[in-house]
């Protein structure tokens, strides 16, 4: 496989993470949101729709986030024609719960603010756009495909280092995001307005964020301190295994504070057991049960 490949694959991996950066924000006004004073104002239609699109936004960040799982878990770093097309195809999936989320999000608040009818044009026309200049323009000047890349097996470790941490870098800006929001919601009077299971639920996030958040930081920590910069297959194993080990935690963070975000916007903790089973279910799924079950058919058809 040609340098070229290489580039590919990074550059798809920084483009994810161009995706997460936009997704993050959203993910965080959902917990925020409904925490505000003036959320009790809003009908229940808006709120059920802030939940709905709050589900959507946690989709769009696991399907962002999946790519760099299965690099590391599946590839083992390698650069490969998988790889590139399944992390082309997720970021295309990602793209559409984003698209209607942030039409749904300005909806909600226009409405609030300046009357349904501004609301409701606008949000329609923003989702509208979006689907038009991340989908419909692309399709339209996309080139044709010239022949699927074939598996590199002697990804050179620099490559694999290189490749480690920018997916440390993708799942890093979300977890700092949400750890800001989540810090904010405490200090809201809201907050104190909940149930004690919730404040319980919203503390252990709290403190998953932050773990997730601590080991995504360590590959950095001892690619510097211990291995003073050098990029050894034992400092990937290492990192690789920080990467992914902080998926969990995050995963989980995610799960317990849309529990509380839907709990408090539909006002019943039925509907926030409903949103959490699912995008746990979700998560767990894109991020761990897919990977691993693909490596072990890999590692088996390696060893017929």
């Amino acid at each position: 496989m040609s340098e070229s490949t290489h580039r590919k694959v990074k550059t798809a991996l920084d483009e994810t993470r161009l995706l997460i950066l936009g997704a993050q924000i959203l993910l965080g006004f959902h917990l925020n949101g409904a925490f505000q004073a003036g959320f009790a104002d809003l009908s229940a239609v808006s709120r059920a729709f802030h939940s709905a699109a709050f589900f959507a936004m946690a989709a769009a960040v696991g399907l962002l986030i999946t790519p760099s799982l299965e690099h590391l878990i599946v590839e083992r770093g390698r650069s490969t024609a998988r790889i590139l097309g399944l992390t082309t195809c997720l970021a295309g999936l990602a793209l559409l719960p984003m698209g209607l989320s942030l039409g749904v999000d300005l909806s909600i608040v226009l409405s609030y603010r300046f009357g349904t009818y501004v609301g409701l044009t606008v949000g329609m026309v923003a989702s509208a756009l979006s689907l038009v200049f991340w989908y419909g323009t692309e399709f339209l000047l996309r080139k044709p495909d010239k022949g699927e890349l074939v598996m590199d097996e002697r990804t050179s470790i620099d490559i694999r280092v290189e490749h480690m941490l920018t997916e440390a870098r993708v799942l890093l800006p979300g977890a700092q995001a949400l750890f800001g929001f989540q810090m904010a919601v405490l200090l809201t009077e809201s907050f104190e307005a909940l149930p004690a299971s919730s404040k319980f639920l919203h503390a252990v996030a709290l403190c998953c964020i932050a773990l997730a958040i601590i080991l995504l930081m360590a590959p950095a920590a001892f690619h510097r301190i211990t291995f003073r910069g050098e990029n050894t297959e034992y400092f990937h194993r290492i990192g690789s295994r920080f990467v992914i080990a902080s998926a969990i935690p995050l995963a989980a963070g995610i799960t317990a504070d849309l529990y509380v975000a839907v709990t408090k916007a539909l006002n019943s903790a039925t509907a926030g057991v409903v949103f959490a089973t699912a995008t746990a279910a979700l998560l767990v799924t894109l991020w761990f049960v897919r990977p691993l079950m693909h490596r072990n058919s890999i590692d088996k058809a390696g060893h017929a």
